[in-house]
């Protein structure tokens, strides 16, 4: 086997290893509203926006015809809705916002774009866009973390998880030379980064010591 498929064997692999990891952050969530039977302070809003990203991408991956893409975003999806179904389950309002936003997708993208190479561009655009928007909406609590001096409310864990996968999906987009893939994944290292710094600059056990000096 030539050096070069064995690259991209193990790129691929990473790229499927790292992402699978993210996603499966949400159980200790499914865990807590099985457990409460409530929804608490768990947001709908993650789950549907990364199902929505998960059956985009997996709808990009099956016109481009990438393996690495459909088996991702095909476990991600089924793990999504089955967050989804939990959530609706406990909080059953949620239902008309979700089938609303997939079926006007899925109307768009497979009814009123017939022809494949467009289709494929377009998909492509709005994946990208759509992961971008998903990386940069940290940002404001980010922000919050600033002001209150506080990492309590981050997750190293899934922010390790976040670079190990922006950062593999970027070098998988390069690789493919996919700009579509490459691109929207950078800002995921960037966030993960200063997330990083923040976590540096704000330990979480000098959090607690301070805020059991402040009780």
């Amino acid at each position: 086997m030539e050096a070069g498929s064995v690259a991209n064997t193990l790129l691929s692999g990473a790229c499927v290893l790292f992402t699978l990891g993210m996603f499966s952050t949400g159980l200790s969530d499914l865990r807590h509203m099985r457990m409460t039977r409530r929804v608490d302070n768990v947001q709908f809003l993650p789950f549907l926006t990364t199902d929505v990203n998960n059956l985009s991408w997996l709808s990009y991956g099956i016109l481009k015809g990438d393996g690495t893409l459909i088996v991702v975003n095909t476990v991600g999806a089924v793990l999504q809705t089955l967050y989804i179904l939990v959530y609706l389950h406990y909080c059953p309002r949620k239902t008309a916002t979700l089938l609303g936003v997939l079926l006007l997708g899925f109307g768009y993208f497979w009814l009123l774009v017939p022809n494949i190479e467009a289709r494929l561009q377009q998909l492509g655009l709005f994946c990208s866009v759509f992961t971008i928007s998903m990386y940069l909406s940290p940002l404001t609590d980010l922000a919050k973390v600033i002001q209150t001096k506080s990492t309590q409310s981050l997750s190293f864990s899934l922010t390790i998880a976040t670079l190990l996968t922006s950062a593999s999906w970027t070098l998988y987009g390069f690789q493919l030379r996919d700009p579509y893939i490459m691109v929207p994944n950078f800002p995921g290292i960037l966030t993960s980064f200063i997330r990083l710094w923040l976590f540096w600059k704000y330990p979480q056990e000098q959090d607690r010591n301070y805020q059991l000096l402040q009780t």
